[in-house]
């Protein structure tokens, strides 16, 4: 998936060197780790140490907080998507249910980045516009497919489930123990039934 840049540049990016394309997917990990654990509010220096590199070549990389944040919601994006791939082989009920699975947690990562970008950029931005198409063809495809094979109803659209889905994601009270199975308990809904 190709997400366009937000910014307006005209000149084509020049290529990266290999070891700046290092430090970059570096940065992303170290950032997307440092978010997991203490929330969008982490510090550019903790990032930076955790991907060992100096605050300098966080700079030359992400001259932002907002370019940062932005990286790393596009990575996200882009590894949930590539990740319906995993599921290709399974029977078309078992893909979609284990796709959505790991849908869970990428949808309460998602809404952290979602709600630290949203001020910088407004909730039309096209980052988000982007993302959302590439989530929503993914989706389709599972939930097509399940459809197409008579186990999944057919009244109901990927957004339907993405909000279902994105709901159960952000129960904060829940465990993820209690998270799996109360989607579970929701997925079972999506059957078709005679």
């Amino acid at each position: 998936m190709t997400i366009p840049d937000t910014h307006t540049d005209v000149l084509p990016e020049r290529p990266k060197r290999a070891d700046a394309r290092r430090n970059e997917e570096k940065l992303i990990a170290a950032a997307r780790e440092a978010f997991a654990e203490g929330g969008t509010a982490a510090s550019l220096e903790d990032i930076a140490r955790r991907a060992h590199v100096g605050i300098g070549t966080l700079y030359r990389h992400f001259p932002t907080r907002q370019a940062l944040l932005e990286a790393v919601y596009i990575d996200e994006v882009e590894a949930i998507c590539r990740s319906a791939e995993d599921f290709a082989g399974l029977e078309p009920w078992d893909a979609l249910v284990g796709w959505l699975h790991r849908f869970v947690s990428f949808a309460a990562t998602k809404r952290a980045l979602f709600d630290e970008l949203l001020p910088y950029i407004g909730p039309d931005a096209e980052v988000f516009k982007s993302c959302s198409v590439a989530i929503r063809a993914t989706g389709d495809g599972l939930l097509q497919r399940a459809q197409e094979a008579g186990v999944v109803r057919s009244d109901v659209n990927f957004m339907d489930v993405a909000r279902l889905v994105g709901g159960i994601a952000v129960l904060r009270s829940a465990e993820p123990a209690e998270i799996e199975r109360i989607l579970d308990l929701a997925l079972d809904g999506l059957r078709y039934r005679q």
